[in-house]
């Protein structure tokens, strides 16, 4: 009877507990500093030319009406750059490179931003919102953020995790994270409007992967409701053979360019208290598509740099609000 009145008490305080202090208790300043050098090459390693596979399956039905989808894949070749690493914070940019018709075409794909120990990052709130979010105090010491930019470099959701090994494997895993639907899902009008996911990277002998829980929720008479279970496997296969030459110069083209437009974003993030703009289901930001069309202006000499960030700073601007 003491046994389980014991255990009874245990599960009631670990249920009490947030999810994120009981997946991941503090990690002492001494084992974080012993494993930031680490760290920090893990993330460095995702750096490089691949060949990418993006496997996706809704595997588990939590709404008993709804059918799930079928399992799908695609693939390309895509390159990934550092474009920052000031230590404490590194910046991963992915740009796809795509050959149709006997012409290569570069699409600059999502960023992500690694920063150490935050006291705060950017969160998808709700349809439209993106606000600040602090990192718990005792939850900082070790841990690393990852804060994922969508092709126009406007928000898409944004974690804090750690670094762990298990069997073996060292990855990094996040918190509970909302995110906004992928374009894929949001062309789609399905019943449910945003992910609660749990993200991990984990580096192999061949390059890395992205695993992607996700849980697709709807909102129903003012709660959010799960509707289905997905995974989400994305392989990232050292490879060099297509142009990533052409991948390279569309960066040295527009990197200034593109720079400028970054901090717009962190402009308006830190003024207005995050980051609030209108969304289509088919390009993302209002805004997305001319962010996009001035970088290719740039590149084919039809615009200069300078003109080119004042009118990607004006778009930002006057297509954000204050939240």
């Amino acid at each position: 009877m003491d046994y389980v009145k014991s255990l009874a008490a245990a599960l009631f305080v670990s249920a009490a507990l947030p999810v994120a202090a009981s997946a991941h208790p503090p990690i002492a300043a001494e084992q974080a500093a012993a494993n930031f050098e680490q760290d920090r090459a893990d993330i460095l390693a995702m750096a490089g030319n691949y060949k990418v596979r993006f496997d996706m399956q809704e595997t588990t039905r939590w709404a008993g009406d709804y059918t799930p989808l079928a399992a799908k894949t695609s693939g390309g070749h895509e390159v990934v750059r550092v474009i920052e690493d000031s230590g404490r914070k590194i910046v991963l940019q992915h740009l796809l490179v795509i050959e149709h018709e006997g012409k290569t075409h570069i699409i600059k794909h999502w960023r992500q931003d690694w920063e150490y120990e935050p006291e705060r990052l950017l969160v998808y709130a709700d349809t439209n919102r993106w606000e600040w979010e602090d990192v718990p105090e005792r939850m900082r010491t070790g841990r690393w953020s990852q804060t994922v930019w969508q092709v126009d470099d406007s928000p898409r959701y944004g974690g804090w995790g750690q670094f762990e090994t298990q069997g073996g494997i060292r990855r990094w895993r996040s918190n509970w994270t909302w995110r906004p639907l992928a374009r894929r899902d949001a062309v789609r009008n399905p019943v449910y409007d945003r992910y609660y996911a749990i993200n991990r990277h984990q580096n192999g002998p061949d390059g890395w992967i992205h695993w992607q829980d996700n849980m697709k929720m709807a909102s129903k008479d003012g709660k959010l409701v799960p509707i289905v279970q997905e995974y989400v496997l994305n392989s990232y296969t050292r490879f060099d053979d297509y142009d990533v030459k052409a991948a390279d110069d569309y960066w040295a083209a527009t990197k200034d360019y593109w720079a400028a437009v970054r901090a717009a974003w962190d402009r308006v993030a830190a003024t207005k208290g995050g980051i609030a703009i209108e969304e289509k289901a088919e390009t993302g930001t209002v805004i997305s598509g001319r962010l996009l069309t001035i970088a290719d202006e740039i590149q084919d000499g039809k615009m200069s740099t300078a003109k080119a960030i004042a009118e990607a700073t004006k778009l930002i601007e006057t297509h954000t609000r204050a939240l």
